[in-house]
């Protein structure tokens, strides 16, 4: 993560803040993650040193065309700075520094299937034992571990799954 996002990130989560909008603003860097993450061939526009700035801020702003002004600014800031590569991490950035500002902490659960109603609150009532802050899940989806889930929060982890209960079933035969 680069220096330059980090402080990017916190001056527009400063001014949001000034302005009230730091949640709106938070929703808007959420869209632009999911977004450019998502799609190969906008992360290969933002970062192609061949597209023209101006072009990159019309394209961006008619993508995003729904966000808050001070998003849309973000968007001329980078322009002017020819930083347009940065975006994603700016983005990302930003919503790590509101959670931080606002008590919230990401858990990380890696289950072997989606996430379903009844596994979340099982989830979740574990995280509590980790952690008094607000709780967003973060679900990943990895079939290797056959079944059950991994949660890590900050720097915890909880290892509830299938695959960990079979190599520990293992090593107790083998000795």
């Amino acid at each position: 993560m680069s220096k330059a996002a980090k402080r990017y990130a916190k001056a527009i989560l400063e001014t949001a803040q000034g302005a009230g909008t730091a949640a709106q603003v938070a929703e808007d860097m959420a869209l632009i993650t999911e977004t450019v993450n998502g799609h190969k061939e906008l992360q290969n526009f933002i970062s192609s040193p061949e597209v023209k700035a101006d072009k990159k801020e019309v394209a961006l702003k008619e993508i995003f065309a729904s966000t808050q002004p001070l998003t849309q600014g973000l968007f001329h800031l980078l322009h002017e700075n020819q930083r347009f590569d940065i975006l994603p991490a700016i983005a990302a950035q930003y919503k790590a520094q509101y959670d931080v500002a606002n008590g919230i902490e990401v858990a990380t659960v890696t289950t072997a299937v989606p996430i379903d109603a009844e596994l979340e609150a099982k989830v979740l009532a574990k995280v509590k034992e980790f952690s008094d802050k607000k709780i967003t899940l973060k679900n990943i989806v990895d079939p290797a571990i056959i079944g059950g889930f991994i949660l890590r929060v900050g720097d915890k982890q909880y290892n509830a799954s299938v695959a960990n209960r079979l190599l520990a079933l293992k090593r107790e035969l083998s000795n």
